[in-house]
């Protein structure tokens, strides 16, 4: 099994950003050196009054870093995009990682950033699949005509083509049946969000690889994010990081995301949603998650705005001798 970092671009109103930043690579560097093998990156538009930093130049600004390491946005909104921007953009990035880029997309939600671009939420899916199909045209071909309904390319080529033969593998992200299907259809992988717990994702599982057999397509990565605290106390663990955590999912009750809001005690709502504990605690539900999903890359969460990055770290370095 694997290890990934979802990095931290998120901090509270009145913090100063700037200064956050050496942070953020001294938690890359950390997940380095623990044996971490991905870094993910997540991504919104106009989340005042929450701080969040956008993804492209951050991904490039800690490559150098990363030595080695696959980097990839978990997950980078589409549809509002033109895909022959993202497509260029994620060939930059393919050649700075050495060939380790991981394009991660998903539709979106949040009416206020599709209504500032002027997309119609109810175009998503058809240009979500328009788009893909044209990014990878753009991947492998010199030259691309394109005239679809939304896009339009007239025999032209992108700039620099991605390292990885056939440009970055797709991960798609997605909560719904049609989703699932989708990303068994078009994608290399299905990103789990586990956010709605267990209990919506076993199903979905099942779903999306009942969707690769129907769809002649194999997988070999099969990636969870969840939000995960390693503390050096499991009596202690969940309280720790209690504070952090409610005013990140207060932020998405307020975006719109179905399920998001904490309405219980905070260890009600956290089982078989995150991962909090000590070592051994948190050894044993990554067995468990294993088992029950068969996924087999773990991307954690270790920070949330407001939670002091010593403990971020101590996080980090304990997940990494959870899996080394």
């Amino acid at each position: 099994m694997r290890v990934g970092l979802m990095v931290n671009t998120q901090f509270p109103e009145g913090t100063n950003v700037a200064e956050r930043i050496p942070e953020i690579v001294t938690q890359v560097k950390t997940a380095r050196d623990a044996g971490f093998s991905s870094l993910w990156f997540p991504h919104h538009w106009l989340t005042h009054p929450m701080q969040m930093l956008q993804i492209a130049p951050l991904m490039g600004y800690v490559a150098a870093h990363a030595q080695g390491m696959t980097i990839g946005p978990n997950i980078l909104i589409l549809p509002p995009l033109n895909p022959m921007h993202v497509a260029e953009e994620a060939a930059t990035l393919d050649v700075l990682t050495g060939g380790n880029y991981v394009l991660g997309l998903g539709l979106g939600y949040r009416q206020p950033e599709f209504d500032a671009f002027g997309i119609p939420l109810t175009e998503r899916a058809p240009r979500f699949n328009e788009a893909i199909g044209l990014m990878k045209r753009l991947w492998t071909e010199d030259r691309v005509t394109h005239k679809g309904r939304f896009y339009t390319v007239n025999d032209a080529g992108i700039g620099v083509k991605p390292v990885r033969p056939g440009g970055p593998p797709l991960y798609i992200g997605g909560s719904s049946d049609p989703a699932v299907r989708r990303a068994a259809r078009i994608g290399d992988a299905w990103i789990i969000v586990n956010s709605n717990g267990l209990a919506k994702s076993e199903p979905l599982m099942k779903t999306y690889k009942s969707a690769l057999t129907e769809f002649g397509r194999t997988a070999t990565d099969f990636p969870i994010m969840v939000e995960c605290y390693v503390g050096a106390n499991n009596t202690t663990a969940h309280e720790e990081c209690r504070e952090p955590l409610q005013y990140k999912y207060a932020a998405y009750a307020a975006w719109g995301f179905e399920g998001r809001k904490i309405e219980m005690g905070f260890e009600d709502y956290a089982r078989d949603k995150f991962i909090i504990g000590d070592k051994v605690k948190v050894k044993e539900e990554i067995a468990r998650y294993n088992e029950i999903l068969g996924v087999n890359h773990f991307v954690m969460r270790c920070q949330w705005p407001g939670l002091p990055v010593e403990k971020t770290l101590d996080s980090i370095k304990r997940l990494g001798e959870i899996f080394a």
